[in-house]
């Protein structure tokens, strides 16, 4: 082991005993008092080691989200005063930032019009204006859908100790939940003020909490190790799923034609033989969004209709189905799979209703010929106008 390994692992050792302890305590007096000059050493990619370590043993994610935010506390001084690595200008993770100013800049909108609702809460314009401002900020958390589908994946394939991402995940979720409750608590006719007033105070912490860590932490270490190749078509991707205010103004690549190769050979599918192109047009013309899964629990394909429920991007393509999914759902992603892989079931069905639509959302086990588990497709659907359908409308109908 070399002496930077050497101390590296010194720091992380100290760190998981601090962690244990507030874990155990609720607080960390004595580890400070034991080591008072310990704060000052760390170094920010430390807690991408420490957190990964701390989710490998299976602690309960309510837990570790409570727990980092007491460390990061502790720590907040020595991570704001490190050097950090500045993202270069026209990269997703410098639009990312310049979305971050904006988000800053609502919040400080949002705090003052929170205050007047609250000393004038029958104030019908006070109610809207606030209500309008949240809805704004609804707006941002396509940032965290962009970390979760173009970031997050990349970050699997390189890193080691990738799991810190699912911490991460699980604020994503905190937030977003959050944030829509408040909306709605602005639509009822009785207000919780107390609830209300802790929706936005932790609304306001968590968003926060999230931008330091992506800029203090989690985007310098990418810089970092990542090779910039692997970068490069990370804005295109981020634009594709939709930044929320700041749009660099840098044209969109056109979305690459697919031209299936020329081949006298057909794919026989059983009941007739189609090209690759009319293989690839069916599934991107059916209205429900296709995912495959192989009996590895990898992803190896989506379709791409014309509005996609969920979305999806090339970067998922072969990362493990269980990091598609918020922590608080891996467990259920688990049982489904093994349920489908030891033959106990071959469907599973849920729906939630989502921005005003009812989403239903189905699994299929793929079994072979001789019924050898080769994995899930997953198929999503709209089905407001199906389930609202009454009598009959026949095809002379038409």
């Amino acid at each position: 082991m070399t002496e930077l390994n050497h101390t590296r692992a010194i720091r992380h050792n100290k760190l998981l005993e601090l962690s244990y302890q507030i874990l155990q305590t609720g607080n960390a007096r004595e580890f400070l008092t034991r080591y008072p000059d310990f704060v000052e050493q760390v170094v920010p990619s430390d807690f991408i080691l420490l957190f990964d370590a701390l989710i490998r043993q299976d602690i309960e994610i309510q837990k570790l989200i409570i727990l980092s935010n007491k460390v990061f506390n502790i720590f907040y001084q020595t991570l704001l005063s490190y050097n950090r690595i500045e993202p270069p200008a026209g990269t997703l993770l410098w639009a990312i930032e310049k979305n971050n100013q904006a988000m800053n800049e609502l919040l400080d909108e949002i705090r003052p019009a929170f205050r007047l609702f609250l000393h004038e809460p029958a104030n019908k314009t006070l109610r809207s204006n606030l209500q309008l401002l949240l809805n704004k900020l609804q707006l941002y958390t396509r940032i965290y859908t962009i970390k979760e589908n173009v970031i997050f994946p990349a970050i699997e394939k390189v890193w080691p100790e990738f799991r810190c991402v699912q911490l991460m995940w699980a604020f994503h979720d905190e937030i977003r939940s959050r944030i829509q409750e408040a909306i709605g608590t602005l639509s009822s006719d009785s207000i919780d003020f107390v609830r209300f007033n802790r929706l936005i105070g932790d609304i306001f912490f968590y968003m926060k909490t999230i931008q330091f860590r992506d800029e203090r932490i989690l985007f310098p270490e990418i810089i970092a190790t990542l090779e910039p190749k692997m970068m490069e078509g990370w804005l295109s991707e981020g634009l594709a799923l939709g930044l929320p205010y700041f749009i660099p103004d840098i044209p969109s690549p056109p979305k690459p034609e697919y031209r299936a190769e020329p081949s006298p050979d057909l794919a026989d599918l059983g009941t007739g033989k189609l090209t690759l192109e009319q293989i690839r047009l069916i599934f991107n013309h059916l209205p429900v969004d296709i995912t495959y899964v192989d009996e590895k629990d990898e992803v190896r394909y989506f379709s791409t209709p014309p509005r996609r429920i969920f979305p999806r991007t090339v970067g998922i393509i072969g990362r493990n189905v269980k990091n598609c999914h918020p922590p608080d759902s891996v467990h259920i992603v688990e049982k489904i799979i093994e349920s489908f892989r030891n033959g106990e079931k071959d469907k599973a069905s849920f729906w939630i209703h989502m921005r005003g639509e009812l989403i239903f959302i189905q699994y299929f086990a793929v079994r072979d010929e001789e019924g050898k588990y080769r994995g899930i497709i997953e198929v999503t659907q709209e089905i407001s106008e199906i389930k609202s359908l009454e009598g009959e409308k026949r095809l002379l109908d038409w």
